[in-house]
């Protein structure tokens, strides 16, 4: 009855110690938390940079409403000063778009290529489950055939199965040892990846905001003739809101 088909379970030999199984697991988990962060980075600096071009495209739209402003036909000082804000406030938008440029090139077209590799990664880690399962299969079907009576027609069905299970054997140990070396060299290869990335971003950066630092330290000198603080210039602006709420025409009826 040798001959009669049989389910094939797990095997009963342990193909692969719990030690290794660990060992993958933990740099598998590893780099499955790398993937998410480098997407989630990709993705907080795509959403910095708009908001940064939103900003000053914002600046800009506001200084010319404010150019167009009836107010400055009829005061020559207020139309200077909204000109050298206006001048401001489009040299600004030119250099956060500059800045903008360099972080694409330089961050986040790097972390999109970055990105990329996964894939490939978590695809050869399918395949090294699936040659597991298949090697799995094999060995409990070679199992079988070595638990039935030593007849003729079993040793030969034995023989067959461990031939099927050689080249699988050797197929997964050949996947799960390649993963096992590359997967930690994967990893650490992170930091040399990034760190110029970084570098380029905290340059870009200080160069903006250099420039930044500036363009409005010229224009305070350009537009504050009357060098009043803050405090001064807010006492000033609710006096003036008082005189214009004793005026009838907005008084309460």
């Amino acid at each position: 009855m040798s001959w009669i088909p049989f389910k094939i379970g797990q095997p009963k030999k342990q193909i692969v110690s719990k030690t290794v199984e660990r060992d993958f697991e933990r740099e598998y988990d590893k780099l499955q938390k790398l993937e998410d962060q480098t997407k989630k980075l990709h993705k907080d600096m795509k959403k910095s940079t708009e908001a940064d071009l939103a900003m000053s495209k914002a600046a800009v739209k506001i200084s010319a409403d404010l150019l167009s402003n009836p107010l400055c036909e009829q005061d020559q000082a207020f139309l200077e000063s909204m000109t050298a804000l206006d001048t401001s406030m489009k040299r600004m938008d030119s250099f956060n778009q500059e800045k903008v440029n360099q972080i694409q090139k330089t961050v986040i077209d790097p972390l999109k290529k970055y990105s990329g590799v996964f894939p490939s990664l978590n695809m050869a880690v399918k395949r090294r489950e699936q040659a597991l399962q298949d090697y799995k299969r094999l060995q409990s079907k070679a199992e079988k055939y070595e638990e039935k009576e030593k007849t003729g027609p079993v040793m030969v069905k034995l023989h067959q199965a461990r031939e099927e299970l050689r080249p699988v054997r050797e197929d997964f140990e050949a996947k799960n040892k390649q993963l096992l070396d590359e997967m930690p060299k994967f990893y650490h290869s992170r930091i040399d990846y990034f760190q110029p990335s970084f570098e380029a971003l905290i340059r870009a950066q200080v160069v903006y905001f250099t420039e930044m630092y500036k363009i409005f330290s010229e224009l305070t000198d350009q537009i504050d003739q009357a060098g009043l603080t803050d405090e001064q210039r807010e006492r000033d602006t609710e006096a003036k809101l008082s005189e214009l709420r004793a005026l009838s025409i907005v008084a309460d009826d």
